[in-house]
């Protein structure tokens, strides 16, 4: 059972890490002056994989790499994470997804600075949080729901392939995730939903990675940011959730 203190530790480092990856190569592809910019959504999905590789094997050792309230909540759903747990951890991602958004900020600051010539100005949001490319409320809590299914319901079955699932035997420390390669499925699973499943909303799948971001958007002294769109921010949020609850139903449900 991990503590309270290693789970805090952990998921901050490792969400900060996910956020600073996956909001650096929306930056590198997006803004004026860089050096990727218009390398295109293959990139972006990448990118966003290899910040769930990089964060998740960080904090499996202390926290069991979470990264993501939708994993803990459908990890709870299923048996595996202790309820009492889920808030440590979600208040963790949280404060790990703001510092990953700060960090990427301060890397691409110049930037974000050549962002106050109003002849290139453009609107930043993108680089921290997720819009949909048509603003459907329904049809766009639809597919985060799905797409959070795409990614929950195959990292609870991940563990079972070694025997070892998410409720994990005594003394072994893999988490959710069942066994350090599994990791690397996890962060190909990424991949594979931003490229197939991203396109209508950009794929949050993590409420984390989107609010805390979000929130940070709107407290930067960015120039000529544009809205932090206040107003689409529970999509991102409630998605994830439910599709987390139906994939904890689901396991439980198989076995």
């Amino acid at each position: 059972m991990y503590s309270n203190g290693d789970i805090v530790v952990g998921e901050v480092i490792g969400t900060a890490i996910l956020i600073l990856f996956g909001a650096g190569v929306c930056a590198a592809v997006t803004l004026h002056h860089s050096k990727a910019r218009a390398a295109g959504w293959v990139v972006i999905a990448f990118g966003w994989g290899m910040g769930v590789l990089a964060g998740a094997y960080t904090a499996a050792p202390l926290s069991g790499g979470h990264l993501n309230p939708a994993v803990t909540l459908g990890s709870a759903v299923a048996g595996g994470t202790p309820w009492s747990k889920v808030p440590v951890y979600v208040l963790a991602q949280m404060v790990g997804a703001a510092i990953g958004a700060v960090l990427a900020w301060a890397l691409y600051y110049a930037q974000f600075a050549a962002n106050a010539d109003r002849d290139k100005a453009q609107p930043t949001l993108g680089v921290f949080s997720t819009a949909p490319e048509i603003r459907k409320p329904a049809a766009n809590l639809v597919t985060e729901v799905i797409a959070t299914v795409g990614l929950v319901l195959p990292l609870l079955f991940f563990g079972e392939n070694r025997g070892i699932g998410i409720g994990q035997v005594p003394g072994e420390r893999a988490g959710v995730y069942g066994s350090g390669i599994n990791v690397l499925l996890v962060a190909l699973l990424v991949v594979g939903i931003g490229l197939s499943l991203g396109g209508p909303t950009g794929y949050a799948i993590n409420p984390a990675r989107d609010l805390g971001p979000r929130v940070v958007h709107a407290l930067l002294p960015i120039p000529n940011k544009g809205s932090s769109d206040w107003g689409y921010a529970w999509i991102p949020v409630a998605g994830p959730l439910i599709g987390a609850v139906l994939s904890g139903l689901v396991y439980r449900a198989a076995f």
